[in-house]
């Protein structure tokens, strides 16, 4: 459930950009997002940091997009939530000296500080992967590729996912305490 909820708005996205055109699949993307937030919210009864960011980037950048008239900044939203992500993940962690993935996951995850500043500077260059790809395409391909490259560059988070959890399952604590 909470997967096709991630996914709900991308996949409208996309369906009205094909059905339409990039301003109408814009207008269907902001909608779809405030839909999904609220959702979140009624379920959790709180939006983390992340998804308010997510949704204020949409909705400025939705709104400037369907008032200019102008599909470049739709298109660059990515680039900048996860160029704004790598900065300050990167600020925490070499000027202020904080792991924000350790704030933010600690509860959840029992792991070593150099696994968590290890996870948080992959975290950095994924970001400013993504950032730089995201803005290789939307400079240099039309609206359409941009388009398929949202749906189908779902691939390039699905994997480093993946590999973040093999990377960090032999450190995880075990609650279990092994019979002497």
């Amino acid at each position: 459930m909470k997967l096709l909820l991630d996914f709900f708005p991308i996949l409208l996205f996309f369906g009205a950009y094909k059905f339409a055109d990039i301003y109408v699949a814009t207008a269907v993307l902001m909608a779809a997002t405030v839909l999904q937030m609220a959702l979140v919210y009624a379920m959790e009864r709180r939006l983390q940091t992340m998804q308010k960011a997510t949704l204020a980037l949409i909705l400025v950048f939705g709104t400037l997009t369907l008032t200019l008239h102008d599909d470049r900044f739709i298109k660059w939203k990515p680039t900048v939530l996860y160029g704004a992500m790598a900065v300050a993940l990167a600020v925490a962690m070499w000027v202020f000296r904080k792991n924000f993935l350790q704030t933010m996951l600690g509860a959840q995850l029992q792991l070593p500080g150099r696994i968590w500043t290890h996870l948080n500077v992959a975290w950095i260059g994924y970001c400013l992967f993504m950032a730089a790809v995201n803005a290789w395409v939307a400079l240099y391909f039309s609206t359409e590729a941009w388009v398929n490259f949202k749906l189908w560059g779902y691939a390039f988070p699905v994997v480093f996912l993946l590999a973040q959890g093999l990377y960090i399952s032999p450190h995880l604590k075990s609650d279990d305490t092994p019979a002497a």
